[in-house]
């Protein structure tokens, strides 16, 4: 209120700041998840994730027809080649939950969390591999490096690190399979249309695991069976997030912004679960780290050579 008696109105949040909140709030929830995932115990990854598909269905269905948004689904349903691509990215990310979920359940979050640093040096991998793209040089070194990397942490672990490289390859394919769908389909019709590929097969794990006795869903309790069934909601917020985020933000902000998750997934790995971190997987992390950087700057510096487009380019695919 001024000394006049008039009100004087705030002025309106800018669409960029606003991206920027939505965009914090994706990848922060992303970042957390690893601690939903062990409140869920005793559940076993392969019931989480079934239950998540599930739940992720039923809460997209709600959404959408609180919305009254069924028409994108049911149009991307008659289309054939739409529905065809987004099985085969049904499979992907249905791998990439599995695995992910198994990591920080079975203790290897900071492997897991490693899968999501290496994940932007893949997709440039699969740009050469897939798409046959040129690369500039200080992408060929950042490749160079994240190799490295990998050599280093698979002496320091003992083994290649599998968690690691199946996450950063199932996402990065994912997210190529994704791309072929472009703006056709919205984040939210997506994920039903994904969950709805695959809820055959999760019901028929979920008959199994309650045939063998191993189905935790009704047999914990009534928290543990809302907080399982709060995994379509942990799913969804997320994404709907990063939708709201992406219509604000160019893509280099967005591709910033990413690294959010990892790094949270990193240090509650480290920080909360206590996980070891001996100085091979030191100087291993620390080599990728060093190919990001890289990437980063290479992505900068073309960005700020490029005239400014007319339209926004489409943004990265979401995570998990």
């Amino acid at each position: 209120m001024s000394g006049t008696g008039t009100k004087v109105s705030r002025p309106a949040r800018s669409e960029n700041s606003v991206g920027i909140l939505f965009g914090v709030g994706a990848y922060g929830l992303w970042g957390l998840l690893p601690l939903y995932f062990l409140v869920l115990a005793p559940a076993g990854p392969v019931e989480i994730v079934a239950n998540r598909v599930l739940f992720s269905l039923v809460f997209c269905a709600l959404l959408l027809t609180v919305l009254r948004s069924w028409r994108p689904v049911l149009t991307a349903l008659r289309t054939p080649r739409v529905t065809g691509t987004l099985t085969v990215a049904a499979l992907l990310i249905a791998v990439n939950w599995l695995v992910y979920t198994y990591g920080v359940t079975s203790g290897q979050a900071i492997e897991a969390a490693l899968g999501y640093f290496i994940n932007p040096i893949v997709s440039v991998l699969l740009g050469v591999v897939v798409l046959r793209e040129k690369l500039r040089p200080l992408q060929w070194t950042a490749i160079g490096i994240g190799v490295l990397a990998v050599v280093v942490l698979a002496v320091g672990y003992g083994a290649v690190p599998w968690i690691a490289l199946s996450l950063a390859f199932s996402f990065g394919l994912y997210g190529f399979t994704k791309k072929k769908v472009g703006s056709r389909v919205d984040a939210v019709s997506s994920l039903s249309i994904e969950t709805l590929v695959l809820t055959p097969v999760a019901v028929a794990v979920m008959l199994w695991l309650a045939s063998t006795g191993d189905a935790t869903l009704v047999t914990e309790g009534t928290g543990h069976f809302w907080i399982m069934a709060a995994s379509g909601i942990i799913t969804a917020v997320p994404l709907i997030f990063f939708g709201a985020a992406a219509r604000r933000l160019p893509l280099t902000t967005i591709g910033l912004l990413q690294y959010l998750a990892p790094v949270l997934q990193f240090l509650l790995a480290l920080l909360v679960f206590g996980e070891d971190m001996p100085f091979e997987r030191w100087v291993g992390f620390s080599l990728v780290w060093l190919a990001l950087i890289l990437l980063t700057i290479d992505m900068l510096r073309t960005v700020r050579r490029q005239p400014r487009p007319v339209k926004r380019a489409e943004p990265v695919s979401a995570p998990a």
